[in-house]
């Protein structure tokens, strides 16, 4: 249900711990007790794991209280922060912190948040801080870690009291941290840039066209697109939201009819004077898919369904192929149809981008308990990874190979990146893209964003072997402290993605 890759190239994933036992059990003995589960007080299962990409193995954690329908995001030392969920959840704050050994674990913080957090979103701001908006029947934001100062950490958002219809589909809201400071929320169908700092909504855009909901359990995705930073001076913002379903879909798969899901998308450049939506169509509907944003700006639509919604045996026709849409080609010539998966990724699947270039895909339970049999879509405990076109065997003469780069990136400083490319090398087509790994959950990748860096020059330095001087970002708003995915990209093919840390 919950996915997160850390900086040491594991992911963490968890799911709902009031289901009773799990296919996997704790290590050592341990077990969990909860005299308030209704379905298992005394559980000696795991809820939570460690897979380690690099060797294909995992191993299990524990996780105390409920983390159904939680959010999160990772802090600029690289810890995971974790917020919310149901139950015994709700209140909770919890931590993991990477580390190189097989002794770390959850780290769980009872009655820290202020109110509620049970499909709400993060975001990771400028300072470090994590803002946690919405949630079921919240109106509302609040800080991790909380301001000592601040005698209410609890601030009211009444745009998220007017997007809620009788089907809540305000849920896990869309946010991003745009350029300027400000935070962009979107939700149902109308979006603003809220100065948080201030409790002050600065702007309301235009409500996407079509009134059809994006949020769920109407569960379209959303990233926000490539941050340049190549020629300098401003960097345009722009927001991308894809598919969901019509408005009264949800009840309506209730009483056993799914109808199709939205098949458009659109494009919102939120700091022109005039911002509009531009709308475009996906080639098949989809609701439930997740967007990820690739190393090379595009982006990739995997998993989801055709007609229904998100919910307990809500959705139908699974969406098995995933596109790739190109944001920089001429209209109606972004999309690229892939691929099929064999198996259907729907209700609470999940995916996250890998460093080698991969899209880790995994889970699907779209039943109230797991079902494994007897049901048109079992429940699904497996993992598959996507491979990207350009992780084609065809492509290696021309993938480049970093070799050195600085660990750490200061704002505005130059550094450099060693990397090799076998043949047919042009600098002429060389960028630096840089990814902030995202939290995903719902169709929904939190704190995900690429910013593409300004390259100063390349230079030979031995056969096949070269030298790039590139620029760090321009600012924490661009790209807020933490760790990043760094790719050196050539003629469309990225390198295998390096780990840094921007600090200020």
């Amino acid at each position: 249900m919950h996915m997160q890759l850390l900086r040491n190239d594991k992911v963490v994933m968890f799911d709902r711990t009031d289901f009773g036992p799990s296919n996997l059990p704790l290590s050592d003995g341990r077990c969990r007790f909860d005299s308030t589960d209704t379905a298992l007080q005394v559980d000696c299962t795991a809820h939570s794991l460690l897979y380690d990409i690099h060797t294909n193995t995992f191993r299990p954690l524990m996780v105390q209280t409920d983390v159904w329908c939680s959010s999160g995001a990772v802090l600029p030392d690289g810890t995971l922060i974790q917020t919310g969920g149901y139950n015994d959840g709700d209140h909770v704050v919890r931590t993991f912190t990477p580390c190189d050994d097989d002794n770390c674990d959850w780290l769980e913080f009872p009655n820290y948040l202020s109110e509620r957090r049970w499909y709400a979103t993060n975001q990771i701001l400028t300072d470090g801080r994590v803002i946690i908006a919405g949630g079921r029947r919240q109106y509302n934001y609040e800080f991790y870690p909380r301001n000592l100062d601040d005698v209410e950490n609890t601030h009211s958002l009444n745009f998220l009291k007017e997007t809620r219809d009788q089907e809540e589909n305000n849920l896990y809201p869309f946010l991003h941290l745009l350029p300027d400071g400000n935070l962009f929320i979107f939700a149902n169908t109308r979006s603003i840039s809220l100065d948080y700092n201030r409790n002050r909504v600065v702007r309301e855009f235009p409500s996407i066209a079509g009134g059809n909901p994006r949020n769920y359990p109407s569960s379209g995705s959303s990233v926000l697109l490539p941050l340049d930073e190549t020629e300098g001076g401003a960097v345009d913002a722009e927001v991308m939201v894809c598919g969901g379903a019509p408005r009264g879909a949800f009840s309506r798969a209730a009483q056993g009819s799914f109808v199709r899901a939205s098949s458009t998308c659109g494009r919102l450049k939120v700091n022109e004077e005039n911002p509009k939506w531009a709308m475009e169509k996906m080639p098949m509907a989809r609701v439930m898919g997740d967007m990820l944003l690739l190393p090379t700006g595009d982006v990739i639509i995997i998993n989801g369904a055709e007609s229904g919604t998100a919910g307990w045996e809500d959705g139908r026709d699974p969406v098995t192929r995933p596109v790739v849409y190109r944001p920089s080609r001429e209209v109606n010539r972004r999309f690229s149809v892939m691929d099929p998966s064999s198996r259907p990724r729907m209700y609470h699947s999940s995916a996250v981008l890998l460093t080698d270039g991969r899209v880790l895909v995994g889970g699907s339970n779209p039943h109230k308990y797991y079902n494994f049999t007897g049901v048109d879509y079992p429940t699904d405990l497996s993992l598959e990874a996507y491979s990207p076109p350009y992780l084609s065997p065809e492509y290696t003469s021309v993938q480049p190979r970093i070799l050195s780069a600085s660990d750490v990136l200061g704002y505005q400083e130059s550094f450099s990146i060693t990397f090799a490319v076998s043949e047919y090398f042009s600098s002429s087509f060389v960028s630096v893209t840089m990814v902030a790994p995202s939290f995903t959950t719902h169709s929904f990748g939190m704190n995900q964003r690429m910013v593409v860096l300004k390259v100063e020059g390349v230079q030979p330095v031995a056969s096949d072997t070269y030298t790039l001087s590139v620029v760090g970002p321009s600012k924490a708003e661009i790209a807020p402290p933490g760790y990043y995915m760094l790719f050196v990209v050539h003629a469309d093919i990225p390198s295998y993605g390096k780990w840094v840390k921007i600090q200020k």
